[in-house]
């Protein structure tokens, strides 16, 4: 008797090489990147004004809008959420537009996470 490792060949179940087909692993999909919406500091826009944007645009409540606002005003910026990218763009411009529409300098930005 031979010590010989197995071959293909070898393998059979009776009816002759073992003809399994071999599959190619599923490539894993990645997850589209998120971005991080930031609110920034400025002297001028009221903070009542960003308890409101938070709130409205964001859906937090008062209390969570509240500290929120807190932090940006003491940190000089804080997240305000974190998206796919088409809806952050989409909150960076509304909140932009409205700050705009209201004459204030508030600013809004997003960036990867």
């Amino acid at each position: 008797m031979s010590m010989r490792p197995p071959t293909l060949s070898d393998k059979t179940d009776g009816n002759g090489p073992d003809t399994s087909l071999l599959t190619k692993p599923k490539a894993k999909t990645q997850r589209p990147p998120l971005y991080k919406v930031l609110l920034l500091n400025d002297d001028y826009t009221p903070m009542e004004f960003v308890v409101h944007v938070l709130e409205r645009f964001f859906g937090l409540n008062h209390a969570q809008a509240f500290d929120i606002m807190l932090t940006v005003h003491k940190k000089g910026l804080a997240v305000v959420g974190v998206f796919s990218f088409e809806v952050a763009e989409t909150k960076v411009a509304q909140v932009m537009d409205f700050a705009r529409r209201h004459q204030h300098p508030l600013q809004c930005t997003m960036e990867k996470e």
